[in-house]
């Protein structure tokens, strides 16, 4: 105050009380005055005081905009958290300036949390933000907050403002092997690698270790053998160490035969011959023995890109008709499959291979036992409805031929419900068929097996709309035993808008050592592939579910000649694989290293099952399904 009234007193010609001096001091117009007085005063005896005085009022000026009633608002000014959990959210803004900030400059944040728009400390254009994030390192960090008038932290300036947060470290906990080490077997000389995956807090360090003695320098989340010898078979595993303690991985065995490594060898070779019809999806599968790479031909000349053991065409023209090969290779040569033809012929969409059948044969009870089955009608966009012949078979399974199968241990009265997607009460369900003369035509239309009319077994018909339908199957009374749900598509007449079974799949539970056998048939004139997928540990990642198979194994058969077509133990998070999911919807497997199982084939139109079994002594949920691809 002493200073504004020696100001106003050299300045008798601002005729201005000093009250109103101070408030013209927080507005934009006095700057004008202000420069024009201090040119007079340089003139003046008294400019070295006045210079000195109109600092003081520059100084003042140029936080105008931002100055006098404004204050901070910050939602608090000292955070509490814990490294790995997200912070709560701060936010930030200035009440009562004449005109809202255009930009912000934060610094000292914790590393982790961030600022509205801005990866990190920095500035951030707006008039109001927020600071959120995960912290990754503990202890105090005070950040500063400081309001600009224009974007890009220019023009005046106000605060700055602090945050305090304070970061606890976080709770440390053991680490948990996500992908466990697997037991190989290699010829002398040939090279391998172990690969294991754990996570824990703090990140563990990793120790590889044979027949439990640590091994110099391997702390790697892999291990490489090279010119393996004799010596070197064992017992190898890793260790996972944080502050919460060690973690050991399960053995792998690593076998060493004597004999020196050979060319590939083919235990899949991709079919002799394909015809899809145009706009089809085909799948060429192979597997070698020994193979450390794979390169795909068509009519002799090299595919770009196309290395890997498994060969999608998307979409198929006339330009991808051919013939192909893959060329499997290693350290002692290479071998070139059998020629497969692909014919692609324009074929009337009702002609087209689609799924028209499914069926389940496995134990069902209470509880875990209760079997679950699904089937998709599509595509979604389509009108009109889909007649369906939906069965629990038990009883008439355990009668002697021909009337029935001769198989003991049968579920003696399974109850059958069906459920609409999106629709809380069933919309079928039926115990005992009463061998009615409609179920009668229906099983004779779609070829399936008679049923004695007095039988226990259950049946219903039903027109389905594009959309998604359960079938439960359950045990009166809390009785359980080997059963088939069966799934048919008894459509005729069809068009090109009709729907189709474009997903059918079974959830239950899988005894050590006992499978879960789903048959699967195919229709019409022209190969379709096909997704088959068996999942077990997926499901408790992401839906939760306790008690999963932990290591599912799929395999393919052709019903009609017994024959195994192909096999996965562990999918490896194939990209392939990955597409083809997105592509039909289906869910994402947890990550790559699951060991869920993954097949995706091209098969002529006939019948067809799949079969999981848990490796070793994995038992538990498991769930089998079968996707249609375009």
């Amino acid at each position: 105050m002493k200073f504004l009234l020696r100001f106003h007193r050299y300045l008798p010609w601002i005729n201005l009380p000093v009250a109103a001096l101070l408030a013209l001091l927080q507005r934009t117009p006095l700057l004008r005055v202000v420069s024009t007085a201090e040119s007079l005063a340089h003139a003046s005896p008294v400019g070295h005081v006045l210079r000195s005085a109109f600092t003081a009022v520059a100084s003042l000026g140029a936080v105008h905009s931002l100055a006098g009633a404004t204050q901070w608002v910050v939602s608090s000014n000292s955070v509490s958290g814990t490294v790995g959990a997200a912070v709560p959210v701060v936010a930030f803004s200035v009440s009562g300036s004449p005109a809202s900030p255009g930009s912000y400059r934060v610094t000292k944040l914790p590393p982790g949390v961030t600022i509205t728009g801005v990866a990190a400390n920095g500035i951030f254009n707006g008039s109001a933000g927020t600071l959120s994030g995960t912290p990754t390192a503990s202890g105090t960090f005070v950040a500063e907050i400081t309001a600009y008038q224009n974007a890009g932290a220019r023009g005046d300036a106000y605060g700055p403002t602090t945050v305090a947060f304070v970061i606890a470290p976080a709770t440390p906990v053991t680490a948990v092997f996500s992908l466990q080490p697997a037991s190989r077997t290699i010829a002398v000389g040939g090279n391998v690698t172990f690969t294991a995956s754990a996570s824990g807090t703090p990140s563990p360090t990793f120790q590889w270790r044979k027949d439990g003695v640590a091994i110099p320098a391997a702390v790697g989340v892999s291990f490489t053998l090279t010119n393996v010898q004799l010596g070197q078979a064992g017992a190898y595993s890793v260790a996972a160490t944080n502050s919460a303690g060690t973690t050991v991985s399960e053995s792998a065995i690593l076998t060493v035969n004597s004999t020196a490594v050979g060319s590939p060898a083919f235990t899949t070779l991709p079919s002799a011959s394909v015809t899809v019809g145009i706009g089809s999806t085909v799948v060429f599968n192979s597997t070698a023995t020994g193979a450390t790479s794979y390169r795909w031909q068509r009519n002799n000349g090299n595919l770009l890109n196309a290395t890997s053991a498994n060969l999608v065409v998307l979409n198929a023209s006339a330009l991808d008709a051919g013939t192909y090969r893959v060329i499997a290779t290693n350290s002692a040569g290479s071998t070139t499959s059998r020629d497969a033809t692909l014919i692609v012929n324009p074929v009337a969409t009702t002609d087209l291979g689609r799924l028209v059948n499914l069926s389940i044969l496995t134990t069902a009870g209470p509880g875990d036992k209760v079997l679950t089955v699904g089937a998709v009608v599509g595509p979604l966009n389509f009108s009109g409805s889909l007649p369906l012949l939906i069965r629990a078979v038990g009883p008439t399974l355990g009668l002697p031929p021909p009337a029935g199968f001769g198989i003991g241990g049968v579920l003696v009265d399974p109850v059958l419900t069906i459920n609409a997607s999106g629709v809380a009460a069933p919309i079928a369900d039926n115990d005992n068929w009463g061998g009615g003369a409609p179920l009668n035509a229906a099983f004779a239309a779609v070829g399936a097996f008679a049923l004695p009319a007095n039988s226990l077994d259950s049946s219903a018909l039903s027109n389905a709309a594009p959309g998604g339908y359960t079938v439960q199957v359950t045990g009166k009374a809390d009785t359980s035993g080997l059963v088939i749900a069966e799934i048919y598509d008894q459509s005729t007449g069809r068009t090109a808008t009709s729907p189709r079974l474009i997903n059918l799949s079974s959830l239950t539970q899988i005894d050590a050592g006992a499978n879960l056998t789903v048959g699967f048939v195919l229709r019409g004139s022209t190969a379709r592939t096909v997704l088959v997928r068996g999942i077990g540990p997926s499901l408790g990642t992401i839906f939760r579910l306790s008690g999963v198979m932990s290591d599912p194994k799929l395999e393919l058969f052709n019903q009609e000649t017994g024959s195994k077509i192909t096999e996965n133990d562990n999918w490896g998070g194939d990209s392939q694989l990955m597409d083809a999911a997105a592509s039909v919807g289906a869910f994402a497997l947890a990550d790559a290293a699951t060991k869920d199982a993954v097949l995706l084939v091209t098969l002529a139109p006939g019948p067809y099952s799949a079969r999981v079994s848990g490796v070793g002594s994995s038992a538990g949920t498991a769930i089998v399904e079968v996707y249609e691809l375009p």
